[in-house]
């Protein structure tokens, strides 16, 4: 099987969940973002948990296509930078954090395009 097409696999349903969850619980979701952007800790091992994930999946897949795998490529070098910017810079990542999700429309508007990324993902992943 093509390693696209499994990373598509293992990503895609995490991602439908990840975004069902965060419209189901989104005052819960509210409170670990706040509490996520000031905690130096969980934004140093975040960093630590993205940064090997998103490696394991360019080491798997970094093609340039003109296709959907195109997202797995995008998605592993923007896990690999999210990584790194959370262990070089952990306060500007917070500052970033706090930025983004200071709208009260920000994290539903995320869990939608996370639910909908997963759902296409899936799609692709399994539809063979």
């Amino acid at each position: 099987m093509e390693p696209a097409v499994v990373i598509a696999r293992l990503i895609g349903p995490v991602f439908v969940v990840i975004g069902i969850s965060i419209l189901a619980n989104e005052p819960i979701y509210e409170a670990i973002v706040i509490e996520s952007v000031h905690s130096p800790t969980l934004i140093y091992f975040s960093g630590l948990m993205a940064l090997p994930i998103g490696i394991a999946m360019l080491n798997a897949y970094r093609a340039w296509t003109a296709d959907w795998r195109v997202i797995v490529t995008v998605l592993g070098w923007l896990f690999v930078l999210g990584g790194i910017l959370r262990i070089l810079l952990p306060h500007t990542t917070a500052v970033l954090g706090t930025t983004i999700y200071s709208g009260s429309a920000a994290l539903p508007i995320a869990a939608v395009i996370v639910l909908v990324l997963g759902g296409f993902l899936s799609f692709q992943g399994y539809r063979r």
